[in-house]
């Protein structure tokens, strides 16, 4: 690979980072606040091709025949490929059934808005409040919770969202079991917005252990998926 080369391949990797950094492409690999990183580092690695495209000019075009590398390093364009070529799906209930709930107990419970209307929450605030507050400040409350559908081998089904602490590679999910007026068919992987109440029963993850709340359904309807599919409040 020589030195041209090695400056296109930079700059399309740099410019690769950019379009998702642009895009929602992106929220597929890291957190939402990671984005000004990801375009920093496409801005780096594109400064860094014009740089060495500016050398490559400087230098006696017989020099680069005493420094060839070896043809192998062709397979560094495979990643930039891939990134270009293929955008993979977010996580989801594959690794979500495979993986031990990550519930942790928060640092507090801010007060919740008062109202008749649903309250809207997100998975991890369930299932921390249902385990760690013992629900008290659900009680007498409707609830909306939105996530996609994953079942257990038993047929269990669960809500559940992908909380990321950096990005993609270190997803773990906070899963919420069902009870009540469950749709009579549930497909993995299908998003729900759930409308249902509170109830003290618990069970343990049969992958790790962990504490999982129930919640009673009393209406559910599918939805698109999320523009960030991904949840970080859970770890904020």
């Amino acid at each position: 690979m020589n030195r041209l080369a090695q400056t296109a391949l930079l700059f399309l990797l740099g410019a690769t980072l950019l379009h998702a950094g642009t895009t929602d492409l992106y929220l597929r690999y890291v957190k939402e606040g990671l984005r000004p990183m990801v375009l920093l580092a496409g801005a780096v690695l594109i400064a860094t091709a014009a740089a060495t495209l500016w050398y490559d000019r400087r230098t006696p075009a017989d020099d680069d025949h005493h420094h060839r590398e070896p043809r192998v390093s062709w397979l560094l364009t495979l990643p930039v490929l891939a990134l270009i070529l293929v955008a993979p799906p977010a996580l989801g209930s594959y690794s979500a059934a495979h993986t031990g709930t990550a519930l942790t107990k928060p640092f507090g419970f801010p007060a919740l808005p008062a109202g008749d209307a649903p309250l809207r929450l997100a998975v991890a605030d369930y299932a921390g409040r249902a385990v760690y507050d013992g629900g008290r400040s659900l009680h007498d409350r409707r609830l909306k919770i939105t996530g996609f559908v994953t079942l257990d081998r038993e047929g269990t089904p669960y809500l559940v969202r992908m909380g990321l602490n950096c990005c993609a590679a270190d997803a773990q999910p906070v899963k919420i079991a069902l009870t009540g007026a469950i749709p009579p068919v549930l497909r993995p992987d299908t998003w729900l917005e759930v409308t249902g109440t509170y109830t003290p029963r618990r069970m343990k993850d049969p992958v790790n252990g962990g504490p999982i709340p129930y919640l009673k359904v009393t209406t559910a309807r599918p939805v698109p998926t999320p523009h960030d599919p991904y949840d970080e409040t859970w770890n904020t």
